[in-house]
């Protein structure tokens, strides 16, 4: 289902015929398209899950995943998580992260979250003036371990 919203920006959810046009957000480590299908095929079996593209004039410019987590606490009240939020080199400045945020929000109204959060490294300065620009609250830590580290 294609909803046309925020101007000229197309948002869907991601379909497996995405693949291919995967963006670069990791410098340069992508999934081999063997792989990234399988994934997406697991990926796409939990409908809490919802990986999202940003298509202009047919191209995707943008994808995203939102994650509605559905826990105990809140009073069963879920809330949003939103990652790998991306923008493809040619269509930064141009407003598709905020459409995509905006997107975002709109996606966890519609399941009643409580809230919608996000994690940026550290030495991302510019994405954290980007998220404070829409509103976000530095809110807490977030903090990280490598399982595979650790031993135990």
């Amino acid at each position: 289902m294609h909803e046309k919203l925020h101007s000229d920006l197309v948002f869907r959810a991601a379909a497996a015929d995405d693949l291919p046009a995967q963006p670069d957000m990791d410098d340069g480590r992508v999934l081999g398209l063997a792989e990234a299908r399988r994934l997406y095929e697991r990926l796409a079996q939990n409908p809490d899950l919802r990986l999202s593209v940003a298509e202009r004039d047919g191209r995707i410019v943008g994808t995203f995943t939102l994650l509605i987590l559905r826990t105990l606490g809140h009073a069963g009240t879920p809330s949003g998580v939103i990652e790998d939020i991306v923008v493809s080199g040619a269509a930064q400045q141009q407003g598709v992260g905020a459409a995509m945020i905006a997107e975002a929000l709109r996606l966890c109204r519609e399941q009643g979250c409580y809230k919608l959060a996000l994690s940026s490294n550290l030495r991302r300065d510019g994405a954290h003036a980007f998220y404070d620009r829409l509103g976000f609250e530095r809110h807490g830590y977030s903090f990280v371990i490598d399982p595979a580290a650790t031993g135990n």
